[in-house]
């Protein structure tokens, strides 16, 4: 939009120097109205649609009013017609931009009809600057194609890495499923027939206390069993996860993810709960970077606070700072943090938009 309006003043500085410049008193009105048509036109441009015929629309305008108004030599009209042939190279193909640039050499060539010498002068500087012009547009049109290569590539990125995320989930819950079958088999079996055996002595020595040794098989066995039911399921409690889950979510998204882990996070228990919540919130606060700052790149810190609580910290880029409110992502947010006793604080400097916050740990 910056870049638009400083097209927009150079634009209207040409046209208020050709005006009182080149222009009878008397005429200055016409001269006005001719030029509001040109700079409607001009910020008809900014939508992206008929870019061709609008770009002729003001040339021819602007040609009309130099016949009709002006009728000598006007250097101001030369330059008009030029400094829109260099706005159009960003803006049209190769074939519209020639076409274009010969239109208007023709205007050029009639401003400057009558003299021999201005018009000599005029056409080859024309050439010259158009000629230029055709270069430059060469190279933004072989940029925009490698961009898109580049944006065709990165997508392919982007799903070779979610289907080894993929990969990887399968290949490591399978190893996770055989050691449990393997420990439920030999173990568990082994710890069953043991206490069996104690039941069998037991009867046959009654004067013979095997109590302890059986509650102690009995507690090994179930401690077997609640690690056999933990290796069959996903991990769903610690940050362990919540870095999983970031790792996840940066796969299936076209962002770069700077991901920082502050020393003695790793080891800091969560329930499921906290877990959930914590991904979330920096779930909704990437989705929200993507959304409303165009932002590429993200970075998220994850630390502890002095209170030995969780504290994390989602920050992006900002291209254009403006008034945020807090709307359905943010509150929903905020609620999630309150339902587990955490703070949130939603801010943002002059060139980033930051959510930060803490969460208890389980006691």
């Amino acid at each position: 939009m910056k870049v638009f309006w400083l097209r927009f003043s150079m634009f209207c500085l040409l046209i208020a120097a050709t005006i009182f410049t080149s222009v009878n008193e008397a005429f200055i009105p016409y001269s006005i109205i001719f030029f509001t048509c040109a700079i409607a036109l001009f910020f008809l441009l900014s939508t992206g649609r008929r870019t061709v015929g609008l770009y002729i629309g003001i040339s021819i305008i602007i040609g009309l009013h130099h016949i009709v108004l002006v009728g000598t030599y006007s250097m101001f009209t030369v330059f008009l017609l030029i400094f829109l042939t260099i706005t159009a190279t960003f803006k049209l193909n190769q074939v519209a931009l020639i076409t274009y640039s010969g239109i208007n050499i023709m205007l050029s060539v009639v401003i400057t009809f009558g003299n021999e010498t201005r018009m000599i002068e005029t056409v080859m500087i024309n050439i010259f600057i158009y000629f230029l012009v055709l270069l430059v547009n060469q190279m933004v049109i072989e940029r925009n194609e490698q961009k898109e290569i580049y944006d065709k590539l990165s997508g392919e990125y982007r799903q070779l890495k979610r289907l080894n995320l993929r990969t990887e989930v399968a290949a490591r819950m399978e190893e996770r499923t055989k050691i449990a079958r393997d420990i439920h088999d030999s173990v568990g079996h082994r710890l069953t027939a043991l206490i069996m055996k104690l039941e069998m002595l037991g009867i046959q020595n009654p004067d013979t206390n095997y109590g302890d040794i059986k509650q102690m098989a009995n507690e090994s066995l179930e401690e077997t069993r609640k690690a056999v039911q933990a290796l069959q399921t996903e991990e769903n409690e610690g940050i362990a996860t919540v870095v999983h889950l970031i790792r996840k979510l940066e796969a299936e998204s076209h962002i770069l993810v700077q991901f920082t882990i502050k020393q003695g996070v790793l080891s800091v228990s969560m329930s499921n709960e906290k877990s959930v919540v914590l991904y979330r919130v920096i779930q909704e606060a990437l989705t929200n970077a993507m959304r409303h700052a165009q932002a590429r790149e993200v970075h998220i810190v994850l630390g502890k606070s002095a209170q030995e609580d969780i504290s994390f910290e989602v920050s992006n880029q900002l291209f254009e700072a403006k008034t945020y409110e807090f709307g359905f992502g943010l509150t929903n947010m905020k609620e999630r943090i309150g339902q587990v006793n955490g703070t949130l604080h939603v801010y943002q400097t002059e060139k980033q938009f930051i959510v930060s916050g803490t969460i208890p740990q389980t006691s």
